[in-house]
């Protein structure tokens, strides 16, 4: 079975070039003004024109109020949400209905207890994200794409109803064994194809989806 992946956080042509030539289903686009990788709804119609029809292009947002939803969700080509704040899946719900997108919801994990709170949105969402969850002490930190990582053992066997997809700490280096130990049948990384925070490496991205197409 081939493993699906997703790069998150592109932010220019070259970016999606390399994601869509190295074979990946999923390119993430980020709305958080926080985040290095922010983009503008006008800069992300730009892009996203440039992803062609078999590839999703996903939006990520972080507890977004309904003027965004509203704006980023009438972009053209625009296949999904990622939701990575602390929505609720009445908000799930909502979001889904408001945009007709498919939405995608992290569950942030640092240990097996933490995937309990992925059942409450079993009927909410149509895919999962098991991203790590931020460490207290780690300063400047974002809701994602901190390059931190999480026992993969914790989702070894587990069977969910929904497709799902690992996310957090992921590179060329690890991404194979991280599939091996969870049994992933996606996984997404940002941090782990750049060359510092926001700049994304055609050369990393391309080592990333061969590592992925490699493992198994």
């Amino acid at each position: 079975m081939s493993i699906a992946s997703k790069i998150c956080g592109v932010s220019d042509r070259t970016a999606i070039n390399a994601a869509v030539d190295g074979g990946a289903a999923y390119v993430g686009f980020v709305f958080f003004p926080r985040s290095p990788r922010n983009v503008t709804p006008e800069q992300a119609a730009e892009l996203i024109a440039l992803v062609p029809d078999d590839v999703e292009a996903v939006a990520l947002a972080v507890d977004p109020d309904d003027a965004l939803v509203d704006a980023v969700g009438a972009i053209a080509g625009l296949t999904m949400f990622q939701l990575h704040g602390s929505e609720r899946p009445d908000r799930v719900r909502e979001i889904k209905i408001r945009t007709g997108h498919r939405v995608i919801k992290a569950i942030k994990v640092s240990n097996a207890a933490d995937l309990a709170v992925a059942d409450a949105y079993f009927d909410a969402a149509d895919m999962l994200l098991f991203d790590a969850k931020t460490p207290a002490d780690m300063k400047n930190a974002l809701p994602g794409g901190n390059a931190v990582s999480f026992d993969w053992n914790i989702l070894a066997g587990r069977d969910w109803p929904l497709p799902w997809m690992l996310s957090g700490g992921l590179d060329s280096d690890n991404v194979a064994e991280a599939i091996k130990v969870s049994d992933a049948p996606a996984v997404d990384v940002s941090s782990g194809v750049e060359s510092a925070p926001g700049i994304k490496d055609p050369d990393l991205i391309s080592s990333f989806l061969a590592a992925v197409k490699s493992a198994r």
